[in-house]
């Protein structure tokens, strides 16, 4: 799981992705240990942002819109059924 925060304002996005023990090797060869490999290591199509409607899917959540960081907080929070979900079908 990796938190990506947005330079221009105040968001973030929460990536899935996962990898076995081996590792991975990327689709230009370079072998990435599963002790070093992130979730933006790994090809789109094998992460999920947390909160996307599907796979090509981008959700960011906000707190430069009003929400105070607990909202925000609270409705990431409400997502983590999504994680579960995600993992155990990947």
């Amino acid at each position: 799981m990796t938190v990506q925060f947005d330079r221009h304002g105040r968001g973030f996005v929460v990536e899935l992705s996962q990898c076995g023990v081996e590792g991975i090797t990327t689709h230009w060869g370079k072998f990435i240990s599963a002790s070093t490999v992130t979730a933006h290591d790994l090809h789109p199509n094998q992460r999920h942002r947390l909160g996307s409607l599907g796979p090509n899917s981008d959700h960011w959540f906000r707190f430069d819109d009003g929400n105070s960081p607990m909202v925000v907080a609270d409705t990431l929070c409400a997502h983590i059924d999504e994680a579960e979900r995600w993992w155990a079908n990947s």
